[in-house]
């Protein structure tokens, strides 16, 4: 294993407060590893330099622990919506062992990178499945199933709200990853996360590492069951946000 692999992840750890087992690390290094390979046939990140994945893609995903503390319980459910090429669900998993997380992506290709991660990393109690939000937050499988709904996909809060929260139980959490200063974005989107039946916890501002890049997680609790009548219709929320 790269020592400055090594060193950059203890590193970057310690400042969140995370140590991590020589078991995980080697789990960061594989992943890290397979990243690359893969990158090389198809598109999943642009962001390359070791350093680089290891701040803005591995600690970024981490930074949930400001929002959220997981306590050991093999019961806690996560689904992380638009996972990509696994950010934040497959860090957050190796971090957190014991939480159960449903990985979902609408890209096949993306899904069988994901599955290729999970069986290189013999990670266990994680699945990662195809599929459009806006469906399968109709499926009884998955509607209001989760504790925990983790995105740090690229959309505006309102239609993310409507992808996220038809998947999480009441009295349930879905975080949000964003950048930048996102008051107004915020702003905007306290109808739409009201109308599907959550309101804005708290919001988390921070800085990643040297980076002068400014990061916002935004916690929102599930209040109530939302309205069957949500996701609308798979581009709907895209194209026309409540």
């Amino acid at each position: 294993m790269d020592q400055l692999f090594v060193d950059h992840m203890v590193s970057e750890g310690t400042e969140l407060g995370i140590t991590f087992t020589d078991s995980q690390m080697e789990q960061f290094y594989q992943y890290y590893q397979l990243l690359i390979e893969w990158n090389q046939v198809m598109n999943l990140t642009t962001i390359t330099e070791m350093k680089d994945v290891i701040t803005r893609h591995f600690i970024d995903s981490l930074s949930v622990i400001k929002a959220v503390h997981f306590k050991p319980d093999d019961s806690v459910s996560v689904i992380d919506v638009g996972s990509g090429a696994g950010f934040p669900g497959i860090p957050i998993k190796i971090a957190f062992p014991f939480l159960k997380l449903t990985l979902l992506d609408s890209l096949n290709k993306r899904v069988r990178f994901l599955n290729t991660v999970i069986q290189e990393l013999d990670l266990k109690n994680i699945s990662a499945i195809h599929g459009r939000s806006e469906d399968l937050g109709h499926e009884a499988l998955y509607r209001e199933a989760f504790d925990y709904c983790v995105s740090r996909a690229v959309a505006n809060l309102s239609t993310l709200s409507e992808y996220c929260l038809p998947f999480v139980k009441p009295g349930g959490y879905f975080i949000s990853y964003k950048s930048g200063n996102m008051d107004e974005e915020l702003q905007h989107s306290k109808r739409a996360i009201h109308v599907l039946s959550g309101e804005v916890d708290q919001v988390f501002r921070f800085s990643l590492s040297d980076l002068e890049m400014s990061r916002s997680l935004i916690l929102i609790k599930k209040v109530r069951n939302t309205e069957k009548k949500y996701p609308r219709k798979a581009g709907v929320p895209s194209k026309s946000p409540l």
